[in-house]
Order: C-alpha cells, then structure tokens, then sequence
C-alpha cells in the first residue's frame, strides 16, 4: 500500500525516529531525496516544532496506537512547512513495529489565516478608534456587531446586545416600527434609510434619550444581507448650537436696544433742555414744582438709557489699569451697609496679579447690581461670598462655550445661598427688560447691564444657579500686568511645564456629560487608571466592586437624591482610606451648606488642568503619607 501511495507525502520511520521510507511525495514537499532521508532520524532532520514533547508523542502511539496534530517541518532550502500530521504504529510480521506518518501541507491555509487575522485586528483598531458607534445587524434586526464607541454612547457591553433586536435601541415610535422598515425593504427593495443621512432618537441603557445622526449600508455576507450603522451622538452639538444661537440672539438684541437708547437719549436731552429754559422763566409755584418733578422723571430716564447703552456695549468707557483686589476691598465697606444685617458678606483676595484694564465706576456698578439681586434672592438672610482670583481658561473651555476665549483672567466670583434659578429663569436672565420681580420692583435691566459692560470689557459672564441652593455669578476680565500699555494688552505665552500625575485609581462622578469627558481625558492624560459614573448610585456599585480605588472625584449638585457629600460618606463607610475630591459651581463649600469630612479637598468649576492636577496629586501623596 505504501509503494501505492509513494506520490503521497508519506514517511515510515522506526520508533526511535529512523527514517527508512521517504515517498516521493516528501521528495517534492522537503526538497531531500530518498537517499539523503533515508537512515537520518526524522524529527532532527525535519527540525520538528511539534504542540508538545516528542516523548508525549510517543507515550500516546504506545497507549493509543495513533497521534494527530499541527506541526511545523523544516525544507531543506530553510524555510518553515506547516503541516497537519497523523502518524499510526504498525507492528510488522517479522517482528517489531513502525510509524507511518501521513503529513498534509497547510502552509497556503495558514498564510491565508495570518491575512485575514491581521485585516481583522486592522479592521477592529479602526472601529475601536472611530469616535462614531457601529452597529452591524443582520436581515431579522438581530445585532452581530457592537463597536466599543456603541458600547460608550448606549451604555451597554457589546455581549448584553448581540443577538439582540436593533429596536431595543430606540423609542416609540421607531421602536415598534423598525422591523417593518426592513420587511418593506425586503419585499419591494424601497430604500427609506439605506443610502440617506437621518437623524433619530436614541435610548441608552438607563433610559434616557438622545438625538443622533444615522448613516446605514448594505451589504452581502454569506448569502444574506447585513446592515451597518454609524450613529453619531449630536448631544454636544445641538447644545452648543443652541449656546450660539442664544449668543447670537443676544447680540441682536444688544444691537436693538443700543439704537434705541441712543436715540432716546438725544429725545431726553432736548425734552430736559427745553424743560430748564422753561423753568428759568416761572416764578416759584405750583408750576415750578410741576417741571421739577419733570425732570427727575427724564433724569431716570437717562439712567435707564445708560443701562440700555451698557447692554449693548455702546456706552462711553474710560479703561484704566486697577488692581481688584484692592478695588474690591475698598468698595466692601459700601457692600456691606447695601446688603443689610441680615446677610453676611465675605471677600477672598486669592494670591496676587490680579490687574486688569477696566472702567473701576461701571465695574463697582456691575458688582453693586449683582449684590442687590443676591439681597432680593435672600428675603430671610443669606451670606453672599466675593471671591477675586487669577484664572487661566484653556482651549477645552473655550470648545465648550462658544463665546469663550482661551487666556489668563481675573475672576470675581459672586456667590449668595438664595432662592436660586430654575432653568427658564436662567435661560433668560441676562435678557434686557427679563425681571422676577412684583411690577414696580425692577427694570430688569441689571444683569443684562452688567452682561453688556462684560463683554464690551473683553470679557465674560456665566451664571450658575440651582433652586433652593443659591446662585453664583462669574464676571472673568483679562488679566493684565501694571507695566502694560492698553494697546498692547497681550500674555507672553507661558512656557509649558509637565503636569503632575500618577497611576492610581480614580472614579470620576460628574452628571454632565461633557463635563465628564474632559475629566476623564485630562486625568487619563496624566497616567491614572479612570473609572466615571453619571450619579452616586453608580459610584456606589462601582466602590462596592473595585477595590483599588484611591480618589473619588465627585461633584456635589447631582440628580438622583444623593449629593456629593452624602457620596463621599458612603465612600468613607465602604473603603476608609479613599481621598475624597469635592467640586462645584460654587465658590466655596460653605455657600452650598456642605461640610468638609477628613482626607477631602475642594476644587471650584471652572478649573484648569493644572489646577486639577496638582490638587489630585497633593491630595493622593497626603493620603498616602
């Protein structure tokens, strides 16, 4: 049967390995020929890189009387043969036994596994990298594929989806309705979302829901037809859209009421005008009495137009270089005596080269508008906190908020424990002529003034405000040294020095999402291994599983009904040692009615990098001194 079968790649070999038959077939497959095999021992010969020992090989012929697997031949020319080899002991008639070994090249089979391996590992880096979620589904709607980016958008591992329907991805009426558009496609070949760039709704593992940019293929697999997706999450963008257009919305109207109080302002001078010549020519009296009460009447209204001017930022400035430190406290005293008894007012001066180019007169009226609507906000008594420090605000910043720019700023951070604001409210605070207040109260033109002289100042305005916990507002100026001229009003660029950081476990809890990204971005950036959570029933499961966990970093104003605070002592409770980073739009932790625990620190939003981590790496090596 052997001489049969010589074309074939067979060997006959003793048990110890000599070769005494090399087919033909191993002629043409090694490159030896059967007078250079035969008498050599096969396994040195053929340099066998065999799964397991030669002696193991063996035992399993003795036991079993046959063994198959991989293995790898060498040629004589050196290069490597893989082959899949099956060798079964035979006892001879005269006496003794043999193995014949029957090996079958798979070398081409396995250069073309190695190539599809590696277009597979390059293909899966590609989608892991891709920001964008894919999904692959197949005919019936049942998920194949689940990209890691669709693991972070919907927040669910790939393994809980495959083999799940697509439809559990979305709400009503897309939900109910999704398996119909893919029969239709089906059966009339109808393209309705193949081909077309939609945007839908989405829902993510908690529930929540959220708008996102759809864009699906087709293709052919196997027979049958798949469908992939690219979902884009357009959260962010629909937000900073909706910043912009209320920026832009501002402006008109900025531009609108300047025109209008100008004008009006000149129709005042001739009515005051005329009303003096007027009044130099009566006599004491009634009438007398009459354009007096006249003018005081148009004297409030050139206050109003003033007001209306500085909102649209076309009010007369007079900039010079002021120290706020220096500024805020001489104007304190004022503050004070405005405010009342019943409200206590503290002021922070925060390190040094705090100068900016400003109008000192509409600044100190900016801040005396500020404090009277924290007095309004606080009917029972309140503290209002006035914290004056230099800030830097970096190009992440700047992304979130449109009307931001990147640069070193002076900061006056006004914050009071009043009513607070709901969202509505916020939304349209800074608007000219908005007011909460009973008719008669107010104009509603102070924060809208403030706002205008602001920006007209090259600077910015944020409100940050939650109902029942008080309000704070951000006024940033740009910072300038006292040996700068105004026209010349520019940073040298600060020489960038090495952030400090660290390897240890951070969980990162912020309910704003975006917030929460660029957390994570920064703190990954400095070598720590990052775990986040949207609301401290996460952080909870999270703490209760990990056990390495060294720094929680929490904000304290979050949805759910357990804060910050409350988190940070769960967290003292389930692992002792854990530092504990608080933070918040408030100035301090005394303005939102938070107490400080052990081995806890404080960081005020908005924070910079460097900010975040020198805090974070001071915090850890204290803790674990």
């Amino acid at each position: 049967m052997v001489h049969v079968l010589d074309g074939a790649d067979i060997i006959i070999h003793r048990f110890d390995g000599v070769i005494t038959h090399w087919s033909i077939g191993c002629e043409n497959m090694y490159g030896w020929m059967r007078e250079e095999a035969v008498g050599e021992t096969v396994h040195e010969l053929l340099a066998t890189r065999s799964p397991e020992p030669i002696e193991s090989i063996r035992s399993q012929l003795k036991s079993r009387g046959f063994w198959q697997g991989e293995v790898v031949h060498r040629n004589k020319n050196g290069h490597d043969v893989h082959v899949v080899s099956r060798r079964v002991l035979v006892n001879l008639l005269e006496g003794g036994s043999a193995i014949i070994q029957a090996n079958n090249d798979i070398s081409a089979l396995k250069l073309a596994q190695e190539a599809v391996t590696a277009r597979e590992a390059h293909l899966t880096s590609i989608l892991d990298t891709v920001p964008d979620a894919m999904i692959v589904i197949d005919h019936e709607g049942n998920v194949l594929s689940f990209s890691r980016a669709a693991e972070r958008l919907f927040g669910m591992p790939a393994d809980d989806v495959r083999g799940r329907n697509v439809s559990e991805l979305m709400p009503n009426p897309y939900h109910n309705d999704h398996d119909g558009y893919i029969e239709h496609y089906l059966r009339t070949g109808e393209k309705r979302v193949i081909g077309h760039d939609l945007v839908v709704t989405g829902q993510r593992a908690d529930g929540t829901q959220f708008p996102m940019e759809l864009h699906v293929g087709e293709a052919a697999g196997n027979g049958q037809r798949i469908f992939t997706g690219f979902v884009r999450d357009l959260t962010s963008r629909y937000r900073i859209e909706e910043d912009l257009r209320q920026a832009q919305k501002m402006e008109a109207l900025g531009q609108l009421t300047g025109g209008i109080a100008h004008d009006f302002r000149n129709l005042l001078t001739v009515i005051s005008g005329n009303l003096e010549m007027i009044e130099d020519k009566l006599p004491q009296g009634r009438l007398r009495d009459i354009l007096q009460e006249a003018q005081e009447v148009t004297a409030d209204g050139a206050k109003l137009t003033g007001q209306l001017l500085a909102f649209g930022r076309r009010q007369p400035l007079n900039p010079q270089f002021d120290d706020l430190g220096q500024l805020v406290t001489g104007f304190s005293d004022l503050l004070r005596r405005t405010l009342g008894e019943n409200i206590k007012l503290s002021t922070v001066i925060a390190g040094s080269g705090l100068g900016v180019l400003v109008d000192s007169s509409q600044l100190q009226n900016a801040i005396l508008n500020i404090a009277l609507n924290a007095r309004d906000a606080m009917p029972k008594g309140g503290s209002l906190t006035m914290e004056i420090s230099r800030v830097h605000l970096d190009d992440n910043c700047a992304k979130t908020y449109p009307e931001v720019r990147s640069g070193n700023f002076v900061l006056i951070s006004m914050s009071d424990t009043g009513l607070g604001m709901t969202d509505e409210v916020k939304k349209h605070a800074i608007e000219p002529f908005f007011t909460t207040k009973q008719a008669g109260s107010g104009t509603g033109l102070g924060l809208s003034m403030v706002y205008g002289f602001v920006k007209q100042s090259g600077g910015h305005l944020q409100l940050y405000s939650e109902v029942g916990r008080g309000t704070t507002v951000r006024i940033y100026l740009p910072a300038m040294a006292a040996s700068q001229q105004p026209e010349c009003i520019q940073e040298k660029p600060a020489v960038a020095e090495p952030l400090p950081g660290g390897s240890e476990t951070i969980l990162v809890v912020e309910d704003d999402a975006r917030v929460r990204r660029v957390v994570v971005a920064r703190l990954s950036s400095m070598g720590y291994n990052i775990l986040e959570a949207e609301n401290a029933q996460r952080a909870v499961e999270i703490l209760t599983r990990e056990e390495n966990v060294a720094l929680l970093f929490t904000d304290i104003v979050m949805p759910g009904g357990i804060t910050g605070d409350e988190l940070a002592r769960k967290a003292r409770i389930l692992r002792p040692g854990i530092a504990v980073m608080l933070t918040s739009g408030y100035s301090e932790p005394g303005v939102a009615g938070r107490d400080m625990v052990s081995a806890q620190r404080w960081l005020r939003k908005p924070y910079s990098a460097k900010q975040l981590a020198h805090n974070i790496r001071e915090l850890l090596d204290t803790v674990s001194t």
